[in-house]
């Protein structure tokens, strides 16, 4: 058996240091949501349905583009269904399907966190980088999404039909 390419001093301290940087702005949205009522998981969601067509998406785009399997979506639509955020029903062009929408009251709870997560966002990442800074860490988790091969889907808005 062969070493495996272990990481070098620089190559582990970016490790480390973007494994930090992950989890401090983790906890920091965490903290804000929690304070706005709602998880990381319910906002995660009701955005996506917030900027798509008719604020409805498959199901499977939606937990493609979120990175779930299955399960998670299942259990996380079915907890916010029985708190009114939204619904699911069946896709009309394809009984395969199955659509969430976000309801009325579910919008009201995103755009009542949306201030504040876009000033924890800010706070604790867009004001500590420069306009380069931004278009290199966006270049680089472009890049790095890709090589992933993760959630091929164009971003949820318009034209997300069944």
């Amino acid at each position: 058996m062969t070493e495996p390419p272990w990481l070098d001093e620089q190559e582990s301290r970016m490790w480390r240091a973007y494994l930090r940087m992950h989890r401090v702005v983790e906890v920091a949205v965490d903290r804000q949501l929690s304070e706005a009522g709602i998880s990381r998981p319910d906002y995660e969601v009701l955005a996506l349905l917030s900027e798509a067509e008719g604020r409805t998406l498959r199901v499977r785009n939606l937990a493609i583009w979120l990175g779930w399997d299955r399960s998670r979506i299942a259990h996380q639509l079915r907890r916010m269904e029985q708190r009114g955020l939204i619904t699911r029903f069946e896709c009309s062009a394809d009984a395969r399907g199955t659509m969430v929408r976000l309801t009325d009251q579910g919008y009201a709870a995103v755009a009542a966190a949306a201030p504040g997560h876009v000033e924890t966002i800010r706070d604790v990442l867009v004001d500590q980088l420069d306009q380069d800074e931004i278009a290199q860490l966006t270049a680089i988790a472009e890049r790095v999404v890709a090589a992933a091969g993760w959630c091929q889907l164009p971003h949820p808005g318009p034209a997300q039909s069944c």
